[in-house]
């Protein structure tokens, strides 16, 4: 079954406008599929396969003349041969044909690099993710306890051929450290930096204390900063940075890490089943991190800005998730519990206090049950209801 993703439309109205259109994200998040779905005229061609890569990097020109194509092309995995961005823009400024070029990617550092030194004026660049709550909603393949979400994870694989997901994502895992941790960067022993993952995943929903990251690992601060530098350029952690104004308090300025894939995160964590899940110390870390990454999700689907934040004061008042927006600042908490209860608002109360927030703004509560509420401190909001949270 063909799952419809919400940034379809958003790439196909910048193919009206930009001659080159690049769509990067991490392996298997559908950037393939969409691409071809959309541009279904375009010849694909995949620099995943050694000898198109071998031919692409040493005569670049000579390669993109061995693949014409009247109607335009898809350049798969662009960040094995960077160097042909510059042949792109030449052929781009002569021929000024919209959306001809297609671009894939699945390492962000490599690939905005070098968009931004050849390609700037002349590309749209989109951020696709694993699949979020609406497109799995639309698909029909919400399950009944985001428990069971959380397990599974999100993409696309998952659920377009049922593997198991301590298969698909042991897989991944392997992959990703056996091929692309080598290709990006010369680390050196990769079960130590695999110990790092799982040393990472233990530490989800939680502030970045880099020191005794280090210390558990056995590597020094320079190491951390780079080895998490490395986890989010390819799209496996992202840090959610802390929201601070003059509110009269000193704030908390250090990141939070997250998982892109809750999926991932559970096998790192060695959770087998959604059972162990619901026994998890780290269950509430893994709810928070499903549920503002599918906020990513939304605001990357809208092609807005990843303005997300979190809140968080010397005292231990803490939001989880703000939003950024003008004139006000929206803010999210979220309980991984399934029955609302008036503790649940504590937080919430404080950051209006502190912010002295105009009555009316919006404030939102997510929680694990389905209910839709109103209460006076906030708008409840269901697990599955947070799909449509960003406007």
């Amino acid at each position: 079954m063909e799952i419809k993703r919400k940034l379809t439309e958003q790439v196909i109205s910048a193919a009206t406008q930009f001659p080159v259109v690049a769509i990067v994200g991490p392996r298997q998040s559908g950037k393939t599929t969409l691409a071809q779905a959309i541009f279904r005229e375009h010849r694909y061609v995949s620099l995943e396969d050694f000898d198109v890569r071998e031919l692409a990097t040493t005569d670049p020109r000579g390669f993109l003349n061995d693949y014409p194509s009247q109607t335009g092309i898809i350049l798969d995995e662009i960040q094995h041969v960077p160097k042909l961005l510059s042949y792109i823009q030449t052929i781009v400024d002569r021929e000024k044909k919209k959306g001809f070029f297609i671009l894939t990617g699945s390492q962000n550092f490599l690939v905005n690099e070098a968009i931004t030194q050849t390609l700037a004026g002349r590309i749209a660049i989109f951020t696709l993710l694993p699949l979020s709550l609406a497109e799995l909603e639309q698909a029909s393949f919400l399950p009944n306890s985001i428990e069971s979400l959380i397990f599974a994870g999100s993409f696309p694989q998952m659920y377009a051929e049922k593997i198991q997901a301590s298969r698909l994502y042991g897989n991944y895992i392997h992959t990703y450290v056996e091929r692309d941790v080598r290709q990006i960067k010369n680390v050196q022993d990769l079960n130590l930096f695999q110990t790092f993952l799982r040393l990472c995943a233990g530490r989800i929903g939680q502030i970045v204390n880099l020191s005794s990251l280090g210390n558990d690992c056995g590597i020094d601060h320079s190491t951390v900063q780079s080895w998490l530098s490395l986890l989010e350029a390819s799209y496996i952690i992202f840090r959610l940075y802390p929201y601070y104004k003059n509110f009269g308090r000193r704030l908390v300025k250090s990141p939070k890490i997250y998982f892109v894939d809750t999926g991932i995160a559970c096998w790192l964590l060695n959770i087998k089943s959604e059972e162990d899940l619901l026994q998890h110390y780290l269950r509430g870390g893994l709810v928070e991190s499903f549920i503002i990454t599918d906020l990513l999700k939304q605001k990357y689907n809208l092609d807005q800005q990843p303005n997300l934040y979190f809140w968080r004061d010397q005292i231990g008042n803490e939001i989880d998730c703000i939003i950024d927006e003008y004139p006000h600042p929206i803010p999210v908490e979220i309980k991984s519990g399934k029955t609302v209860s008036s503790w649940f608002f504590k937080e919430l109360l404080a950051w209006q206090t502190t912010t002295n927030a105009p009555e009316g703004n919006p404030c939102y509560l997510v929680y694990g049950g389905e209910e839709t509420q109103n209460w006076p401190q906030a708008k409840v909001l269901g697990w599955k209801s947070a799909a449509h949270l960003i406007k």
